[in-house]
């Protein structure tokens, strides 16, 4: 038998390149390890579902015709917080941001970031707290809040009526808080009642002339139809309406709202709108909004126009009055109720899968970003929804 051939010098045996193969390649895959460093998330935090805090920028109210009407930066509408824990970050948040703001016209020229040099720091804080989970676990908060917004009736589910009921809530509360706020501006000797002459004299030095209904609103006749006692000035609830005309039950208001749209669309001056004023001037305005059985089809249709002009037109005169104008007046100016129920809607789209038409526990548990939507910022544009910015 013949023995094996010895390996020639210089010729390295199978099983030693075998090794040395294996080697080479631990060492390259130990040195790429080595130089790669993660992306670490903050304790709790699950990628693509960091929870954002949206301020409600001043500028943008003095934009919109009342301070319920918030929008952000890019002229989205903000929408209010599903969670009261979180509206009441956004609050102080926003508080500080309209401290700077008006911080020479409240407290006179001192330096006006002298006492924003927190404002950061404050930020990063509150933004670690809401995406820690130990400290404000999401799907805990929707187990707390769910009670809450199941009353009526009390049946283990939410209704959209429930939903929208809470979202108006919500709503309601930033609008009460940012009207105090705003009344402090103005009630310089803080003796809770403002008058036009002061208003007047401080408006302009805090938030310009803008406004986006199309008349001036700002006017002593808009003050005049929140004062509702007569007494020549605004109490706090008086003001509250000022700020937040389309979201008021004052007669005089709503009054005045329906005598300025028809002022802008009477091209004949006769105090009244005929079917040509209407259909040009209003109808594709009105239509849609909460109608769930209008088409895309309907705007601009005259047969639809003339259904609803004749059904505006009461008295069957063949015109509109202003006070015809009060059914669609919300249509117009659009109330927080409106986006009540648009942001609720959206969320119940987005979370009842079971297509039932309301919300159990664990839906909204398993869908917590249909309700946190408001606060929900993606480093991931895929992941991203801007129904409600």
């Amino acid at each position: 038998m013949t023995p094996p051939a010895a390996a020639s010098p210089g010729r390295k045996s199978p099983a030693a390149v075998l090794f040395l193969c294996v080697v080479t390649i631990s060492l390259l895959m130990f040195i790429l390890l080595a130089s790669y460093t993660p992306r670490l998330q903050p304790h709790g935090r699950s990628p693509h579902r960091r929870l954002k805090l949206h301020p409600k920028n001043s500028a943008a109210v003095a934009s919109s015709y009342g301070a319920g009407a918030v929008h952000d930066s890019g002229g989205n509408r903000h929408a209010a917080p599903f969670d009261p824990a979180i509206a009441e970050l956004e609050r102080r948040l926003e508080d500080k941001e309209w401290e700077r703001e008006h911080y020479r016209i409240l407290h006179g020229d001192a330096e006006k970031d002298d006492h924003m040099k927190e404002w950061e720091e404050f930020l990063k804080e509150e933004e670690d707290f809401i995406n820690d989970d130990d400290r404000f676990n999401v799907s805990d908060r929707i187990r707390a809040l769910f009670p809450k917004i199941d009353l009526s009736p009390k049946d283990g589910f939410v209704s959209l009526d429930e939903l929208i009921r809470w979202n108006l809530d919500q709503a309601r509360a930033d609008q009460l808080h940012r009207s105090a706020r705003e009344m402090e501006l103005y009630d310089k000797n803080g003796n809770g009642i403002v008058s036009f002459t002061t208003f007047r004299a401080l408006r302009q030095q805090s938030h310009g002339d803008g406004n986006s209904l199309g008349f001036p609103w700002w006017k002593e006749e808009h003050f005049n139809a929140s004062d509702v006692n007569g007494d020549g000035f605004l109490n706090k609830t008086e003001f509250h309406d000022f700020l937040n005309p389309s979201d008021s039950e004052n007669p005089k208001i709503i009054n005045l709202l329906c005598r300025q749209e028809l002022r802008q669309r009477d091209k004949d001056g006769d105090g009244k709108l005929n079917f040509e004023e209407y259909f040009h001037g209003l109808h594709d305005h009105i239509h849609g909004y909460d109608d769930e059985n209008a088409a895309i089809s309907h705007i601009g249709n005259m047969t639809i126009a003339n259904e609803r002009f004749s059904k505006l037109d009461k008295d069957n005169d063949g015109f509109i009055s202003e006070h015809e104008l009060e059914p669609v007046l919300d249509k117009l100016h659009l109330s927080e109720r409106y986006y009540a129920r648009q942001q609720a809607t959206h969320a119940i789209s987005e979370a009842d899968k079971d297509h039932d038409g309301r919300l159990t526990l664990e839906e909204m548990i398993e869908n917590p970003y249909a309700f946190y939507g408001s606060v929900y910022f993606s480093d991931d544009e895929d992941y991203f929804h801007e129904e409600f910015r």
